[in-house]
């Protein structure tokens, strides 16, 4: 099985979306119609909600291919002294 890493820019992605910049599917609408066969699996489970939110700690499982999303990197504060 193909393991590919994602890291969450935001809390969290809509499925469809995730399936595409994975590059499982080529556009969102893609992804859409693939999860509405009920070939995807959120933590195991068949997911049939296209838009559904995807949050760090979760696996996607689709043709072959597990996704593992991770949260985004925390923001570093900015030292008081620097200038934008």
């Amino acid at each position: 099985m193909q393991g590919i890493r994602f890291q969450l820019q935001g809390e969290y992605i809509a499925l469809n979306d995730l399936l595409k910049v994975a590059g499982l599917v080529d556009s969102g609408g893609a992804g859409k119609a693939l999860v509405a066969t009920g070939a995807v699996r959120v933590d195991g489970r068949r997911e049939t909600r296209k838009t559904c939110k995807i949050r760090a700690g979760q696996k996607v499982e689709v043709a072959g291919a597990r996704i593992v999303v991770s949260a985004p990197d925390p923001v570093a504060p900015t030292d008081a002294g620097d200038v934008l």
